[in-house]
């Protein structure tokens, strides 16, 4: 029935999924069937898949895991190993080198991620109860349905506007599993994560030596993850210490990078397989009986909202004006402040990671969870809406601009007139 693919035919299957625009779609594909599923007449089936525990003979080592908890702990490892790979390709080789180009989004990320917590704990400051402990979860930008968005809308808008975009996710990226770490770690075992640094330390040695021999990476790479997730700190922490060992810079004229080639390789598992199954068992909220309106009068859920909607608006815009405005930093060239407002705007879609963050908070399948999954869906929907509407009018308008610039072009060359028109109108 499935008969192996020929090498051509694998290979553009492997780069069609690294394109964010389909990764972006499978993700959202996932999410709107887990919903219509969740809802259906078959809405038990749903919920008996997701609560199936393939291996019940695993609870003496704690991996009698269900397939919603091997989603989000197993498969999203592979999501945190990609992410941390290109974090640190960030840090050592791209924009974030250098502080002068990263300082303004590195602010931005920093301020989307505090406006969206404040905003969270002003409105469940007097709810009483574990609400306080949802106060991360708008704080995470989804980095594939930004990208995607954005993709989607854009056809002239600056290029700049992409790598302003990706560099505040991967700073935001970088402080949510900070945030994961170190406050949503339950049980905390110090010598299974002491243990779990000879694996990695294994895994470590072989890639800094160009080895990249799969059957001994692997079940390093395994090791690893299941003694992090023995130790109680969550597991695609794993993922991300993996990633963090991985040498970047080329050496002995090696094209590409090691970083960049295991990047290159688990991108499609990760966004063709590990992404979507997490949000097909993670999105499902039920709408019956009123869940819905439940959700929307629940102070948790309206501070995941607000936080999403408002928090990162003020939080990326105001810090970074503020800090443009007063001190020497300054905002690329090409782009305006309203190009940044669309940004803004379109950073409060936060998917995966804030479904993450909302299960380990409150607990799979409970009210409160089902709460934030609604919350986080709405949310996200607002600033994804938001966004396309001032992003599209900006491609408009730069759209414009490159038509003129066309019918001026003579013998001399394409006169400037980007930068002289990029605020003509909102």
């Amino acid at each position: 029935m499935l008969p192996r693919l020929s090498w051509p035919e694998a290979k553009t299957i492997a780069d069609i999924l690294r394109a964010e625009t389909v990764g972006g779609a499978f993700l959202l594909i996932a999410a709107v069937v887990a919903v219509t599923w969740a809802n259906s007449p078959w809405s038990s089936a749903y919920h008996t898949l997701s609560s199936f525990v393939p291996w019940p003979g695993g609870s003496a080592v704690g991996l009698d895991l269900d397939l919603s908890h091997w989603a989000a702990d197993g498969l999203l490892a592979i999501f945190f190993f990609v992410v941390g790979l290109e974090l640190k390709r960030e840090f050592v080789a791209g924009d974030l080198r250098d502080p002068r180009r990263a300082i303004l989004p590195v602010v931005a990320a920093v301020g989307g991620m505090a406006f969206p917590a404040l905003i969270f704990v002003a409105i469940n400051l007097n709810t009483g109860g574990d609400a306080l402990r949802g106060w991360a979860i708008p704080t995470a930008t989804d980095i594939a349905f930004a990208l995607a968005v954005l993709a989607i809308i854009s056809s002239h808008l600056p290029l700049g506007l992409r790598a302003f975009l990706l560099t505040l996710a991967v700073v935001d990226d970088l402080l949510a599993i900070t945030i994961i770490a170190l406050f949503y770690t339950d049980d905390f075992r110090p010598l299974a994560l002491a243990a779990a640094l000879v694996p990695i330390a294994a895994f470590g040695l072989l890639v800094q030596l160009r080895k990249s021999w799969w059957w001994a990476l692997l079940p390093l790479a395994a090791a690893a993850w299941f003694l992090v997730h023995a130790s109680g700190v969550h597991a695609t922490i794993a993922g991300v210490l993996l990633a963090f060992t991985v040498p970047v810079l080329t050496r002995n004229g090696e094209q590409p990078g090691l970083a960049e080639h295991l990047e290159h390789r688990w991108r499609p598992i990760s966004a063709g397989l590990a992404v979507p199954v997490f949000a097909l068992f993670a999105a499902g909220v039920s709408l019956h009986g009123g869940g819905l309106a439940a959700a929307l009068t629940d102070p948790v859920a309206l501070g995941v909202i607000a936080g999403l909607v408002v928090g990162k608006v003020v939080g990326i815009f105001g810090s970074t004006f503020t800090l443009a405005k007063f001190t020497r930093a300054q905002l690329d060239r090409t782009l305006s402040w309203w190009d940044l407002l669309g940004v803004s705007l379109l950073a409060g879609i936060g998917f995966t990671v804030s479904l993450l963050i909302g299960e380990l908070a409150f607990g799979t399948g409970s009210p409160r969870d089902e709460h934030v999954k609604a919350a986080v869906l709405a949310g996200s929907l607002i600033a994804a809406f938001l966004a396309s509407i001032v992003l599209s009018t900006r491609n408009r308008i730069y759209r414009r601009i490159a038509a003129e610039e066309a019918r001026d072009n003579d013998a001399d060359g394409i006169p400037d007139v980007y930068q002289d028109r990029r605020d003509e109108a909102p």
